[in-house]
């Protein structure tokens, strides 16, 4: 081996196509063809049994046809709902929430009127939470005219609500009624200050016959596209459920095999980069969990949702069905008491054992300093002085090897061609003079996983959006405007390159001279925070570099 350095830069290419790869294949945008689609309050419910309806029992056929939901000739409109978190627009068809404005997440931190969409049912990628009834097939009856599924009609009495100051929560009616005197309720409640909605049935029977139904719950994507082409870095939008163990679905592997599984005390949802919407049970509730693709107006949909067990309401008794839906940031501290592992749909991968720690220490500091660009500072530091015997023994072993550099040159320029006796040579006076040549690769392996880990708590962690932190730097999870940062990154990359060993063969000093432009190109269309967390580090890098060098060559004279 010429020397160490080559392999250190060898291994860290190697890491950083790999995540790479991992970024294309999991979480890259998918290439879908254009469609022209129209919103589902615009659509005539279908005169066959939609497929978007789960069954009523895993004994009934999914083919089996049903009745044609109800009141299809009367047209749907929308109910608006404000709260000081969220502007909703429900559906009166189904009582389905198709549109969502996260209030106090502006969609770009210098419109901060502007709230960010999460839900929507404009566009190719329509996103929306459907809800329903369905009764269980029993004889020959129309069993759509017995449940209210997500195309029935509902009554409101409102057109808008309004959370008033001074009031903890607000509630919105709505209601459907059958020919033969089934009557639900379906209300929504939203509370102050809350990104979840609670929503009850609540079911009167005044039919001769008694009434044998289910919940289901799902949400509804369209394909996804390329909304921010200038985004260099793409996360993972598809679903995820719980089912004892985190799941990840995209969405592709729904056309391959549907989901259909009894869970306990899980959730469904779908999330994307820094938001996720999902259903959430109340208590540890057992559910058919499900997956279906379906065509609208020849575009692709996918659904995930859930079924509950049946409940029986007898004539002149009522019924209650209750359930959760979260809207909003995937804020940790708020999902975690919401659901069992609700906060991994913060999505770390394979270093979700070392990120999360991370994340928590990274969150006390801020609680504490009150800025995320000094919190990733100060951790940046913790982790260096925490890593510091380890960053001594690979620092005094790289500037053993600077020492030898003068050698190595005159021994490469004695051998000329003959590699085999290059190396030869080299390895003994390697051996003469005690020094290991993998003597800094291994600390730098060790700390590998802790960066990597720390990497994806600043690159997934719906905290750092838009989180300011000094100067013209005012959002943390975009890119610098004026790419300083990046510059500052390349420059202390450059002054580290120079402190450690160069390499013998003068085709590899090129490469290693070109690699902090190239790095700050790549890094140029990071998360600023990212680039602040790389330039600390770099910058801690060098004062430790420059002490430990000095004392060699001072002890080696």
């Amino acid at each position: 081996m010429d020397n160490q350095r080559t392999f250190l830069y060898i291994a860290l290419g190697l890491i950083v196509f790999m995540i790479w790869q991992a970024w294309q294949r999991d979480y890259g945008p998918k290439p879908v063809a254009e469609v022209e689609t129209i919103s589902t309050s615009q659509q005539q419910a279908p005169a066959a049994a939609p497929e978007d309806i789960p069954d009523a029992a895993e004994a009934v056929r999914s083919d089996m046809p049903v009745s044609a939901p109800t009141r299809q000739d009367v047209s749907s409109r929308q109910v608006r709902v404000i709260t000081d978190t969220l502007d909703i627009l429900i559906d009166t068809r189904g009582g389905d929430i198709v549109q969502a404005d996260l209030l106090t997440y502006p969609l770009v931190v210098d419109q901060p009127d502007k709230p960010f969409r999460l839900l929507s049912n404009e566009g190719a990628s329509v996103y929306v939470a459907q809800s329903g009834l369905i009764h269980d097939k029993t004889g020959d009856r129309d069993v759509s005219k017995l449940s209210p599924s997500h195309y029935a009609i509902y009554d409101a009495a409102q057109t808008e609500y309004r959370l008033a100051d001074g009031a903890e929560e607000l509630t919105v009616p709505l209601t459907w009624e059958s020919a033969n005197g089934i009557k639900v309720t379906k209300t929504y409640t939203f509370k102050r200050g809350q990104f979840l909605l609670e929503l009850d049935y609540q079911l009167e029977n005044q039919s001769t016959q008694p009434w044998i139904g289910r919940q289901y719950r799902q949400l509804r994507h369209g394909d996804v596209q390329k909304k921010d082409k200038k985004r260099f870095i793409y996360t993972f939008t598809g679903s995820a459920y719980y089912n004892g163990k985190y799941q990840k679905l995209q969405f592709d592997d729904m056309e391959d095999e549907a989901l259909a599984e009894e869970v306990t005390g899980g959730w469904v949802s779908i999330l994307q980069h820094y938001f996720v919407s999902a259903w959430i049970p109340q208590g540890d509730e057992k559910e058919f969990f499900y997956t279906r693709v379906v065509k609208d107006n020849g575009a692709t949909r996918y659904i995930i949702g859930m079924r509950s067990q049946p409940i029986t309401v007898a004539p002149g008794e009522n019924g209650q069905l209750h359930t959760r839906l979260y809207v909003g940031p995937k804020i940790q501290k708020d999902l975690a008491p919401l659901a069992n592992r609700l906060e991994l749909t913060t999505d770390y991968g394979i270093f979700t054992a070392l990120s999360k720690p991370l994340f928590w220490l990274l969150d006390k500091i801020h609680s504490v300093v009150g800025n995320w660009g000094w919190a990733i500072i100060i951790l940046t530091l913790i982790i260096k002085l925490s890593f510091y015997k380890l960053s001594e023994a690979q620092h005094r072993s790289m500037a053993k090897m600077r020492n030898l550099q003068p050698r190595m040159v005159a021994m490469k320029e004695r051998f000329g061609d003959d590699k085999q006796k290059f190396q030869q040579a080299m390895m003994e006076l390697y051996k003469k003079e005690k020094v290991n040549p993998l003597g800094g690769c291994l600390p730098l392996l060790i700390q590998m996983p802790v960066f990597i880990s720390l990497y994806w708590v600043l690159l997934e962690s719906a905290e750092m959006r838009q989180a300011p932190f000094m100067l013209w730097i005012n959002d943390l999870s975009s890119k610098d405007p004026y790419y300083v940062l990046p510059v500052l990154m390349g420059i202390t990359m450059f002054i580290s390159q120079k402190l450690n060993p160069q390499p013998a063969d003068p085709v590899q000093a090129k490469i290693m001279m070109m690699l902090p432009l190239v790095f700050t190109v790549f890094f140029a269309f990071f998360p600023s925070g990212l680039v602040l967390y790389w330039f600390f580090n770099n910058l801690l890098t060098i004062i430790q570099q420059y002490v430990i060098t000095r004392r060699i060559e001072q002890a080696a004279h």
